[in-house]
């Protein structure tokens, strides 16, 4: 028997694609690792990851560790200077080393700017429409004939899909 050839014919996953431009992205901003920009809430926790978002990392000419710009609201920033010895300790956790030499927070108006935010989170999951009883029956229909059971299930679900989209 031949050996199995795992070939996308001609298909990349997205993340493969996309690689090298977050890459890019985040050091031109002086960001080794993305890590710290899309995680940042478990980098920093949800409380201080809630009222700040890491900016930029810029080098000093001496080269003795890097300067971490956060971005927080003017009321935010008192809060978040009092935090910033254990913030430097969990950045530099993430990069496995004394990275991080200062924290420096930049204040931004309470409204402007997204509200000071830059938003690195999920998209809420939508939540499907209900379906109409007389799709789900047209569907159900459609499907008797099939003798096995998971195979008319499965298209059951199908035919609901395509028709509930039709409809919108």
């Amino acid at each position: 028997m031949p050996p199995r050839r795992t070939t996308t014919k001609g298909f990349a996953r997205t993340s493969s694609l996309l690689t090298a431009k977050i890459r890019s992205a985040s050091e031109s901003r002086g960001f080794a690792q993305s890590r710290l920009l899309t995680n940042w809430v478990e980098v920093a926790g949800p409380d201080a990851a809630a009222i700040s978002r890491p900016v930029e990392v810029s080098y000093g000419r001496g080269g003795m560790g890097a300067t971490l710009t956060l971005l927080t609201t003017g009321a935010n920033a008192p809060v978040l200077e009092m935090q910033k010895e254990q913030l430097r300790a969990r950045v530099n956790a993430v990069y496995g080393y004394n990275a991080i030499a200062r924290i420096r927070v930049t204040q931004t108006a309470a409204t402007g700017f997204a509200e000071g935010k830059v938003a690195f989170d999920h998209a809420p999951k939508k939540t499907p429409a209900p379906l109409d009883p007389a799709v789900r029956a047209k569907a159900t229909e459609t499907a008797a004939p099939i003798g096995d059971e998971g195979l008319r299930t499965a298209l059951a679900r199908l035919g609901e899909n395509v028709l509930s989209k039709n409809q919108r």
